[in-house]
């Protein structure tokens, strides 16, 4: 399969993860969420989108990088691997978060997943170190995400 289709499923299969999470987030936000107390470096809610949807780009690059390596060695699959846990857990932040409105489990979920982010970024820069640094961003956003919706926990007992 050419680079270039293997970038553009790749980049697909990652903003659709981040379609399914919207679904549960628009109807949350200007009912649940707005009524929620939140810290004072909580961003304004129109960054979210922007956002992320640069870092599903950057995930999809990233994981096309090491994909178009092959699936023969296991590193690359178990690379891959890797990098499809923390997309689960990706996708069911939002619907544990927003629709279930469960700060708690979310705060699990979030932690569990920035702990495979880190394994995913170890394993792909054995094998590709561009893809590796494709996923600082999201590293670094996913932190910053769990500091949020840990304060939202404490904020909201």
């Amino acid at each position: 399969m050419p680079k270039l289709l293997k970038i553009i499923l790749a980049i697909l299969a990652c903003l659709t993860v981040g379609f399914f999470g919207n679904f549960f987030t628009l109807s949350s936000i200007p009912t649940w969420y707005t009524i929620l107390v939140k810290p004072s470096f909580n961003p304004p809610n129109w960054i979210f989108g922007p956002v992320w949807t640069t870092l599903y780009i950057l995930m999809g690059v990233s994981v096309a990088l090491v994909w178009q390596k092959g699936l023969k060695t296991r590193r690359v699959r178990d690379a891959i691997y890797l990098f499809g846990v923390q997309l689960a857990l990706n996708a069911i932040w939002s619907p544990i978060f927003f629709g279930y409105k469960n700060i708690f489990l979310a705060l699990i979920v979030i932690i569990l997943m920035l702990f495979f982010i880190i394994k995913t970024i170890v394993a792909f820069t054995k094998i590709n170190k561009t893809a590796s640094l494709l996923l600082y961003p999201y590293a670094i956003w996913v932190s910053f995400a769990t500091i949020l919706n840990f304060s939202i926990l404490i904020l909201n007992r």
